[in-house]
């Protein structure tokens, strides 16, 4: 019986190995396809547009990061990143921790009106946000906070509440209730339930929502557009618009912008990857 188990096995991984090999070479394919823009990009800011036009995609001869200071200082990225940092990150912890709270409430309890609470949050993911833009528009300037950094990060903290939501009360719907009811006999109340229990068993999915919540704002280009007047205010993606056409013949220039925009959500896919990973896999099981 062991022997003859064994040797299924061994005949059941000769026959994937051939698959496995062929998902290995589309992934690596795939990869490359992903990183060589990239590598281009990160090889052409450290050369003179002349050499660009040149030869475009030669490797540079020495490293000149002239084109990142011309970028940083005198297309005024300084301004557009950290706005564009401020408010995304702002937006990322208010829509965040008003989500969990909210999460902890829908998974881990049932009253009067809860479903009638979740399918509320949940129809969020329905609508689109932009076809609302005119009421919206006229909401934030009656309230006062039509060009202002505050009025954004409410509108961005909205749209991401309904997705965290909905992953986070899958969470907390599947923690043991063993959990709450030992604390509660130690005396603990909810508060403490949550924030020194619960709260840390839900960082891989709060991780995963971050995550996916930062990289549509960090890129939106739409509300920016509308509710910022002022160029001193502006995110990254709108400043862009001016900066083309400023340096449209400076491709040195260009590529250092780009390659400004892009560095932290690469460096944030590097940081919290294994974060994101256990996030996504538990929750294959949970929701």
């Amino acid at each position: 019986m062991t022997a003859g188990a064994t040797s299924l096995r061994r005949r059941s991984r000769s026959r994937r190995t051939p698959a496995g090999a062929a998902i290995s070479v589309l992934l690596w394919g795939y990869a490359v396809v992903v990183i060589a823009p990239l590598m281009l990009v990160v090889f052409n800011s450290m050369r003179p547009t002349r050499e660009i036009f040149r030869d475009p995609i030669a490797l540079p001869g020495s490293i000149n990061l002239d084109s990142y200071v011309t970028a940083w200082n005198e297309a005024s990225f300084s301004t557009y990143f950290w706005n564009s940092l401020f408010i995304t990150v702002a937006s990322v912890v208010l829509a965040t921790a008003t989500s969990v709270m909210a999460a902890y409430v829908l998974g881990r309890y049932r009253f009067r009106g809860s479903s009638v609470l979740a399918i509320f949050f949940l129809s969020g993911l329905l609508l689109p946000f932009r076809l609302a833009i005119l009421p919206l528009f006229l909401l934030l300037q009656n309230l006062g906070l039509v060009d202002t950094r505050a009025g954004l990060i409410l509108v961005y903290a909205a749209t991401g509440i309904p997705f965290s939501v909905f992953i986070l009360s899958a969470y907390f719907r599947q923690l043991p209730g063993e959990l709450t009811e030992a604390a509660r006999i130690d005396g603990a109340n909810e508060f403490v339930i949550f924030g020194r229990v619960m709260f840390p068993l839900v960082r891989p999915a709060l991780a995963t929502v971050a995550v996916f919540q930062f990289v549509p704002l960090w890129n939106d280009f739409f509300f920016p557009l509308v509710l910022l007047r002022s160029s001193e205010k502006w995110t990254l993606p709108v400043g862009m618009t001016r900066f083309f056409g400023e340096f449209q013949t400076d491709w040195s220039t260009l590529f250092a912008g780009i390659l400004i925009t892009t560095l932290p959500l690469v460096a944030l896919f590097l940081v919290a990857t294994k974060q994101i990973i256990a996030g996504l896999t538990a929750g294959v099981g949970k929701i």
